[in-house]
């Protein structure tokens, strides 16, 4: 039986009814909507629509259908054509008439925008603290290799020699990224639209105030129109976690990279890896190929709804049922690979030797051959071009670069020991660069950032418990 069945005559049709179901996927807000319809009761009863009894009756019929729902009895029927309807159906058989009193002053349209929000910012903390789980991770990887060293890349070419331990915070630094636009949008996000009713309120002195405080919504709407249809925030939310995705790829791909015998900077444990099919000898990253390549999925539910949402009217339209399955795929894309990738890095081995001798060629010393030409009042552009074409010639005669530093007339013996093996990485003087002292200050401002940001999550929780 549909919420609106005494408007039309007859029967819907079986082939609309399939088409216009949310219920297959729609479920999931079940304790949300379990959550905004006991918030709504109490607002009922303060107001006087409901009797104490009704109200309290109309509780315990809720609580009921959240245990049903928890140990997978419940019954849904052919005609519960979404969890609303579905909820609201059992609450009714449960309670009598005091259930069909439950929807009074409230619109599947402000009910359905509630519950969104609830799970979007449930879920979002809940990925935040994955983030901050994998920022440690990749904080113990970086505390963990102490001075080893490897070539950092430009063009994935050996661009200049950098601790391992800078590389992995530049990830990390990404994440603290992710973590602050997700805040930022919980906080836009942590407004109640329960009372807006289907676009214009209800005749029914409502108290939305109640209601909003009861579900720990900080802020309340201004324009009902606007409650309703608003879907900013799961916009807001995909891009957020599209981001996240693209920063997993970027960390999936070097992955793969680094674990290729070719590179053989890195050995994945065998509990993070897969084996072939057909050929025996083979251990495949298939963590960091997928985290790589859901990235696509996670911009494509992103760019999916924004195509939806473009052209809507105010205010409701059923165009926005699309809004929920992006999200809750997007949400549990995130949730398997967060811990699958964190526990992928934790466990890998760096192959601190085979960086170094990558990091130690002579080649990538060129700029530092510049920029000592340049502490001895040579313009940089004619610094750079004398090393450009020490290293040229280098390549092309097949001398070894240091006997041409050393016979040229401006570089000599002294410039020689700038091609030492782990002579470059130390030179480094400025703020947030790759030198040892500057990397182990900016382990500690990484920390005091990944402590402030665990606490800003805390805070969330107790606001919302």
């Amino acid at each position: 039986m549909t919420l609106w069945q005494n408007r039309l005559e007859g029967r819907l049709d079986d082939t609309v009814m399939r088409f216009t179901e949310s219920l297959s996927f729609d479920v999931v807000l079940a304790p949300y909507d379990i959550s905004c319809s006991k918030a709504h009761v109490k607002g009922l009863a303060t107001i006087g629509i409901l009797t104490a009894d009704e109200e309290s009756m109309l509780i315990a019929s809720l609580d009921r259908v959240a245990v049903e729902m928890e140990q997978g009895i419940f019954e849904f029927k052919p005609d519960d054509e979404d969890i609303h309807t579905a909820i609201e159906r059992r609450v009714t058989e449960l309670a009598g008439d005091a259930g069909s009193k439950l929807h009074t002053g409230r619109s599947r349209n402000d009910q359905v925008a509630t519950d969104l929000r609830l799970y979007t910012i449930d879920n979002l903390t809940d990925i935040v603290d994955m983030l901050l789980g994998l920022e440690e991770v990749l904080l113990k990887k970086a505390i963990d290799s102490a001075d080893s060293y490897m070539p950092g890349y430009t063009h994935l070419q050996r661009a200049q020699p950098i601790p391992v331990a800078h590389h992995f915070l530049a990830h990390g630094w990404a994440l603290t990224r992710d973590v602050a636009r997700i805040l930022s949008s919980i906080d836009l996000m942590d407004v109640s639209p329960l009372g807006a009713g289907a676009l214009a309120g209800s005749s029914i002195a409502l108290d939305p105030n109640e209601t909003a405080n009861l579900l720990h919504f900080s802020k309340l709407f201004e324009n009902s129109l606007d409650a309703v249809a608003d879907r900013d925030f799961v916009a807001d939310a995909l891009y957020d976690l599209a981001i996240v995705g693209l920063h997993l790829s970027r960390i999936g791909e070097e992955t793969v990279l680094w674990s290729s015998n070719e590179f053989g900077f890195v050995t994945i444990d065998d509990s993070y890896a897969t084996g072939s099919s057909m050929l025996p000898h083979k251990k495949n990253p298939d963590v960091a190929e997928l985290a790589r390549g859901k990235s696509g999925r996670l911009i494509g539910n992103l760019t999916g709804l924004l195509a939806t949402l473009k052209g809507l009217p105010l205010a409701y339209n059923r165009d926005l049922q699309e809004d929920k399955q992006p999200l809750f795929d997007s949400v549990n894309q995130l949730k398997l690979a967060l811990p699958a990738m964190s526990g992928m890095i934790s466990t890998m081995v760096i192959n601190q030797e085979r960086m170094a001798e990558c990091a130690d060629s002579s080649y990538v010393a060129a700029i530092d051959l510049a920029e000592w030409l340049v502490s001895r009042n040579v313009p940089f552009r004619t610094a750079h071009g004398i090393a450009a074409s020490l290293v040229r010639d280098s390549i092309t005669r097949g001398v070894p670069l240091l006997e041409l530093v050393e016979a040229h007339p401006q570089l000599g013996s002294e410039a020689t020991e700038l091609l030492s093996p782990g002579t470059s990485v130390n030179r480094r003087v400025t703020w947030g660069s790759a030198s040892p002292d500057a990397v182990r200050s900016q382990l500690e401002r990484f920390r005091a950032k990944l402590e402030s940001d665990r606490a800003r999550l805390e805070d969330i929780r107790k606001l919302r418990a």
